[in-house]
């Protein structure tokens, strides 16, 4: 008899659902929105009607069911306990017990950005290897680690939070999470424009970026491609910090593969190129030319990631 398992990834603004086969194929998925208010105290039975009503409209019984993975945005350790989502309003609790509670499913839980990268490994652009470095270029820089096909969470779920290595220890600039020099205020689409509007306020240099009234990080890699000096400088700037930092992940789990996801990933070659060239001019040689590839499976890594984990 076919079995099935939900994917659930709960994001800030909606939760994206996915019901999968045994075999990895994701049959039906779905949005719902993330109900935050009184510290996100619905979200969770949110998450269990939703479940229980895929259950009923596709004629299926909770024995068909092989359990529900759960990404969520926020440290998360190993047996499910959630320390603090500031995201959702969330506080301390185990998020397994308590959808296992509401649902009479069995639970797994991870990160969203670690189960992301799982997703990726498992049926994206990590697919064929077990020992993955997931990158996530976004509004900020986030981050995964997969070996031997499983997630490192670390002691505290904060295993994989690429984004905040410090990589310019001068910087004055505060990161969004108190820090600075951190990598996500160069390597993520925020980041990128943010150097770029400091350089065009610092020099008289000529670009076309100077002609656009709001630059944003796809114009920036867009004028680079066209050839514009400056935003090829731009480039290579985010290139190196982040080949740098990933010198550094690399030294430490040494992965197969690294996939580069998010919205600036979608700058496609250009961007691998750069990041590639400085990994390989701060690494060691035993470690160097990894593969780096681009993700694969957009919004959907995070549910691909959650149905991975409950499988196994």
């Amino acid at each position: 008899m076919d079995k099935y398992c939900f994917g659930i990834d709960i994001g800030g603004t909606t939760i994206k659902c996915g019901l999968f086969t045994e075999q990895g194929d994701c049959i039906d998925k779905w949005e719902i929105a993330t109900r935050k208010q009184n510290n996100g105290e619905q979200i969770s039975q949110d998450v269990a009607d939703t479940i229980a009503n895929k259950i009923k409209e596709r004629d299926l019984s909770k024995e068909d069911i092989v359990g529900v993975g759960i990404g969520v945005p926020g440290p998360i350790t190993e047996d499910g306990r959630v320390l603090k989502c500031a995201n959702l309003g969330w506080g301390i609790f185990n998020v397994n017990e308590k959808m296992s509670s509401l649902t009479g499913l069995k639970v797994a839980s991870g990160n969203d950005a670690n189960v992301a990268a799982l997703g990726e490994m498992w049926m994206g652009g990590g697919k064929g290897y077990e020992d993955v470095i997931m990158v996530t270029l976004g509004t900020g820089v986030g981050g995964g680690v997969i070996l031997n096909g499983k997630i490192v969470a670390g002691s505290n779920g904060g295993g994989g939070e690429i984004g905040h290595i410090i990589i310019n220890p001068d910087e004055t600039d505060v990161c969004g999470c108190g820090g600075h020099g951190h990598l996500e205020q160069y390597a993520s689409a925020t980041g990128i424009v943010r150097m770029a509007k400091k350089r065009l306020e610092k020099s008289e240099e000529e670009t076309t970026l100077r002609e656009l009234k709001d630059i944003s990080a796809k114009d920036i890699f867009d004028h680079a491609k066209a050839g514009d000096k400056v935003a090829n400088e731009l480039v290579e700037d985010l290139g190196r910090y982040l080949g740098i930092a990933l010198s550094h992940v690399a030294a430490a789990v040494d992965p197969q593969v690294f996939v580069i996801g998010g919205g600036v990933s979608r700058a496609g070659k250009i961007l691998i190129d750069v990041i590639e060239k400085y990994y390989n001019q701060n690494i060691l040689y035993a470690l160097s030319n990894k593969e780096f590839r681009l993700a694969e499976l957009g919004n959907d890594a995070g549910i691909y990631g959650c149905a991975k984990m409950i499988l196994g």
